[in-house]
């Protein structure tokens, strides 16, 4: 493999206990990973890079006043966060002035991670409560 899973995870900015935690892959086995102590599956690499935005279609990086990149695929109208989070949009940004896009996407993103968090919350006490909703 050309990419190890230590450039996997520089490419998404997250540190070594994000990165593990989004994965469900225990810190102390990334780390090993990332010294060289030892060698994840090669089906493991492929699975994480699958998740990730590296796509040859990418054709904009986005990227926030704080450094967070974000990614655009314009032939889908995909827009990606640095995990594989994605959002279909249906306009054009290519107008959008270049100093506003990172805010606006940093917004819908902000807002997908809200909505996602609390959907996951429902279906958690859902699974909890004796409750119909209506």
């Amino acid at each position: 493999m050309s990419i190890n899973i230590k450039e996997y995870r520089k490419t998404t900015g997250l540190s070594q206990t994000q990165f593990a935690d989004h994965f469900g892959i225990p810190v102390s086995t990334l780390r090993k990973w990332e010294q060289g102590e030892t060698k994840p599956a090669p089906y493991i690499i492929k699975m994480i890079s699958m998740l990730l935005p590296v796509s040859k279609d990418i054709t904009r990086e986005i990227v926030t006043q704080n450094g967070t990149a974000y990614y655009y695929e314009e032939s889908s109208g995909t827009l990606y966060d640095s995990v594989g989070n994605s959002i279909q949009i249906k306009c054009d940004i290519e107008s959008v002035k270049p100093k506003n896009l990172p805010l606006y996407v940093s917004d819908l993103f902000e807002s997908f991670y809200e909505i996602k968090e609390k959907f996951e919350q429902d279906c958690s006490w859902d699974k909890d409560e004796d409750i119909i909703w209506s």
